[in-house]
């Protein structure tokens, strides 16, 4: 850390709730204002003897001081502790999207002639970029289930570099075994990372597992308010100095440092807002199970969750996001963009609006997973023809339930 970033020295002892409004934070010195700044320059004055002059071959840019916008901003640079604090690492690289974090991730640790083992179901962008982009850079793709410990083992080559997942998956909210995934990585020499956006920290730290770097697109719960995008992957500190130094320069995905002030002040609400949407989210799926139109629900806080058993023993919370698959899936659909009043049909989540789209199978297929075999029967347990997957909201729960069922009904 740049000796010029100075914050209040904190007790070792606080909870993560504490984390999440203190960590990173300074009160700024000259007007004790609490809430952190908004740090808009993009060039800073170079000091002699502050180590700006002697920077060739630095190897970690955070531990520099400020210079230019793009490497380090202190705006960012808040966020990035915060981040870190709150996933129990030692350092944090924030970034404009999620998408960036895991491009930075991805082009990284790995080059021509090695081998990725992902997820064979994950966020769409992901998919794209693992499966259609990477090979031509000469990368080696395998995806696989990753609840089936026994396909990642067979997936597993001498030129594996990186597994990387999902928990929950988006969308058919899989769960899985973080802790047996990790040392099934390490006992290969390979590195470990999951995208735990559906999670969040307030569910899963992903690092207490053995995992190596976690994920998130802090679009989506982390910020909570659906106003402004980022990402950041968490780490280890030599880890995140590599990705910095490549990724965090030369791809020039920075995220802006007025993203990052809306970002922590999402943070500071993250703990309540993401109970919130858990409790709410157990009453809405415990509901839809008992509709009469619903044919399946998938939440991991139910015991008809495939990995129920493992979602207990490794989250906290259950999280805000539900599957449920229906009859005549595109007929409910166009009631749903017809009828709802209170939730939105509209892609997305982890908004404080409940939001809800059908992702239709045969759609998806065709554009994003292109599953076959073993592989597609195992979506199509879960989506059937179609999932429609709900993020639940800060509204009333009655009033979510109520706009549920008239919608749903013919």
């Amino acid at each position: 850390m740049p000796d010029n970033f100075v914050t209040r020295p904190l007790p070792s002892t606080l909870s993560a709730e504490t984390l999440s409004l203190d960590a990173g934070l300074i009160v700024d010195p000259s007007t004790g204002a609490i809430a952190p700044n908004m740090s808009m320059s993009v060039n800073n004055v170079l000091m002699p003897g502050d180590g700006a002059f002697s920077a060739d071959g630095i190897e970690d840019l955070a531990q520099l001081p400020y210079l230019y916008a793009r490497w380090t901003n202190p705006t960012v640079r808040q966020l990035e502790q915060r981040l870190a604090a709150l996933e129990g690492a030692d350092d944090a690289l924030a970034s404009a999207t999620g998408m960036a974090s895991i491009a930075g991730m991805l082009f990284t640790l790995l080059k021509a002639g090695d081998h990725l083992v992902v997820s064979d179901v994950c966020y769409a962008g992901a998919v794209e970029l693992t499966q259609r982009v990477l090979p031509d850079f000469g990368i080696e793709v395998t995806p696989v289930n990753m609840a089936r410990l026994d396909e990642v083992e067979a997936a597993v080559r001498p030129n594996t570099r990186l597994i990387h997942c999902e928990s929950p998956v988006n969308p058919i909210l899989r769960v899985v075994d973080l802790q047996a995934l990790a040392t099934l990585a390490h006992r290969h020499g390979a590195l470990i990372s999951v995208d735990s956006t559906f999670a969040t920290p307030v569910a899963t730290r992903p690092l207490a597992h053995g995992i190596d770097l976690v994920l998130h697109s802090l679009t989506k719960f982390i910020n909570g308010h659906g106003d402004v995008l980022g990402g950041a992957v968490i780490g280890r500190r030599e880890l995140i100095a590599r990705i910095r130094a490549r990724a965090g320069v030369y791809l020039g995905a920075t995220l802006s440092a007025q993203s990052a002030w809306l970002i922590m002040r999402g943070i500071d609400t993250l703990y309540p807002r993401v109970r919130l949407v858990s409790e709410t989210a157990m009453d809405v799926a415990r509901f839809l199970e008992a509709h009469g139109e619903v044919e399946r629900v998938i939440y991991p806080g139910l015991e008809t969750h495939p990995q129920h058993t493992l979602a207990k023993r490794q989250m906290d919370v259950f999280g805000g996001m539900i599957g449920f698959q229906t009859h005549n899936p595109r007929a409910v659909a166009q009631r749903f963009a017809e009828r709802l009043r209170v939730i939105h049909y509209a892609f997305s989540l982890g908004h404080q609006r409940s939001l809800v789209v059908l992702l239709d199978t045969e759609e998806i297929m065709a554009s994003t997973f292109r599953l076959a075999g073993n592989q597609l029967a195992d979506y199509r347990a879960h989506a059937g023809d179609g999932l429609f997957r709900l993020s639940i909201g800060l509204e009333a729960k009655a009033d979510i339930l109520a706009d549920l069922d008239q919608a749903l009904t013919p």
